[in-house]
């Protein structure tokens, strides 16, 4: 033991024991005066700078919303004072046919259109990262579709897949097959409701996964070849893995947005034949200004929203999972 009190750490032989390492080591003990990790409150100047924002949100979008929540619960219409009737609009919602078959179009839509964004959104995202002659002009070619308003795209293919004029018709049938008559055919209707959709809203997905790709780490790819690994190997244990937070996220707003779907329907089938391609968004709109059923409307706003929250909680929580458990743990 020194004279100034201090253990002496060095043994006779110039190395440390195993617990004389550890106690090294090993934090100060807490004190009182050393106090444990805590938030900070948030001062005054910073609640005021942000309470426009939160002011802004709760006008644009909580007091519609509890105002929507309130009308679901009533009877109202043009010149009628709303009488309120309880959950009486969700029953006859839930009791009525066509919001069936609007909820089952809307989901198989829904599904086939994110996941066939997906493939080809990543499949392009790892095309363009490759390396590509002309890179400025296929980027444009891709996220042109981004820069078309929806009533534009709706007229083009309207033309494009006309069963009399169109090109994409004249050249289906130069190859022997069948034409997409999705006016009188409510298969082939929401087929092609489902091509427009995933034209409209690929560059969405590939950005997000092209954004992605580009900030792995070179290194790794370089280290995976030193080690023989070939390119399935390298997409199976590199690419996909830390992508896999980029392609939740792409998937889960694709999900929200394509759930509201409605302007490719109303513009191109409007809902028919005989209401046969209606999605929920479109039932919204009927209820509302063709039968003028304010309650009902609302009623199925609020199961709409309802549906896509359970439809976003799985993958809010696998985002939770990958990205932010080891945080929280």
């Amino acid at each position: 033991m020194p004279t100034d009190g201090r253990p002496n750490w060095t043994r006779h032989d110039g190395h440390l024991s195993r617990d004389d390492a550890l106690m090294r080591r090993a934090p100060p003990p807490m004190t009182a005066q050393q106090p444990s990790v805590s938030r900070a409150a948030m001062p005054w100047p910073a609640i005021w700078l942000i309470s426009p924002v939160q002011l802004l949100i709760a006008t644009v979008i909580f007091i519609p919303s509890l105002y929507v929540l309130w009308l679901s619960l009533t009877e109202s219409s043009f010149g009628q004072q709303p009488v309120f009737v309880g959950i009486a609009n969700y029953t006859r919602v839930l009791g009525d046919p066509y919001f069936w078959r609007a909820l089952r179009n809307t989901v198989l839509v829904v599904l086939i259109v994110v996941h066939v964004e997906l493939l080809l959104g990543l499949g392009i995202a790892l095309l363009f990262a490759s390396g590509l002659r002309g890179m400025p002009l296929l980027l444009a070619a891709v996220l042109a579709p981004y820069a078309v308003s929806e009533v534009s795209a709706v007229v083009m293919w309207r033309y494009l897949f006309d069963l009399d004029v169109g090109y994409v018709s004249q050249a289906m049938a130069a190859i022997g097959l069948p034409p997409l008559e999705w006016a009188i055919n409510p298969v082939h209707g929401l087929i092609l409701v489902a091509l427009l959709s995933i034209w409209l809203h690929l560059p969405f997905t590939f950005v997000i996964l092209y954004a992605a790709r580009l900030a792995l780490p070179q290194e790794l790819y370089e280290a995976a070849e030193v080690d023989g690994a070939t390119k399935l190997q390298q997409f199976r244990r590199i690419t996909l893995p830390l992508l896999m937070p980029a392609v939740l996220i792409a998937v889960l707003f694709r999900y929200i947005f394509a759930f509201r779907l409605f302007s490719e329907v109303w513009l191109l089938t409007g809902g028919g034949p005989a209401r046969q391609t209606e999605v929920l968004a479109v039932y919204l709109y009927l209820e509302a200004f063709r039968y003028n059923a304010f309650g009902e409307a609302a009623a199925t706003g609020w199961l709409l929203v309802v549906a896509s929250l359970v439809l976003a909680l799985w993958y809010l929580r696998r985002l939770y999972k990958d990205m932010f458990a080891t945080y929280a743990a």
